[in-house]
């Protein structure tokens, strides 16, 4: 029975089960019917299918787990089989609920395990997608320039690349990498720089006194205050 309405989502039916007065959108689509919807509110439909559910699976020898009873704002972690707060989940756009099936410690370790059983290592894997290098590639790249940082002797332990090409330049220490990255790569910053530190140097570095420097200071500051 379908009560009438003018407006389509005032628009009740009984379901055949429970025998409730229940709106149109409480019953799952059917588009082989004339009003669209099943003949079952969707609670009851859930009830038929899970006991169709449990007569196919005996009759095929199998048990089928029963459903967890889960307080409001809680999520089942099947890798740890414990219920937890939906906020220990990382997000997942694509999932009805919004969240991954994982809680976020099973959610890394799983990511972790694939990544090493794929790529051989976390790092190889994110060496891989942001440089296209290996970390046999790096450590090449790390003997070429004599073992230390492209630019100074300390340990260096990050891949640098150009960020307008992509290009990948070579491997720097921390303090190098983040000074370039401050500066956003802008050769006349750094250049300013070096002017900075040798005008309010206690003693002249000669190392700095070269004609080429001089000239190139000069060319791109013009004369010394």
């Amino acid at each position: 029975m379908i009560t009438e309405s003018d407006d389509a989502s005032d628009r009740r039916k009984a379901c055949r089960d429970c025998g409730e007065l229940k709106p149109l959108d409480d019953f799952p689509r059917t588009p082989r019917r004339a009003d669209g919807r099943g003949t079952y509110c969707k609670s009851c439909y859930s009830i038929r299918y899970r006991k169709y559910r449990e007569r196919k699976a005996a009759a095929q020898g199998r048990v089928i787990r029963p459903r967890r009873q889960l307080a409001p704002g809680q999520k089942w972690c099947p890798a740890c089989n414990t219920a937890k707060a939906a906020s220990s989940f990382p997000s997942n756009r694509s999932a009805r609920d919004g969240l991954a099936a994982y809680c976020k410690p099973c959610h890394n370790a799983i990511g972790k395990a694939a990544k090493d059983r794929l790529y051989g290592s976390t790092r190889d894997y994110h060496l891989r997608r942001r440089y296209g290098l290996t970390s046999a590639d790096v450590e090449a790249m790390i003997e070429a320039q004599g073992g230390t940082c492209a630019t100074c002797a300390a340990k260096p332990e990050h891949v640098d690349h150009d960020h307008a090409t992509g290009n990948v330049r070579g491997v720097l220490c921390f303090n190098c990498n983040q000074a370039l990255g401050n500066v956003r790569d802008d050769e006349m910053t750094l250049h300013r720089l070096a002017r900075y530190l040798r005008r309010h140097a206690p003693v002249v570095d000669v190392r700095f006194g070269s004609r080429f420097e001089a000239a190139l200071d000069t060319y791109l500051h013009g004369p010394a205050a």
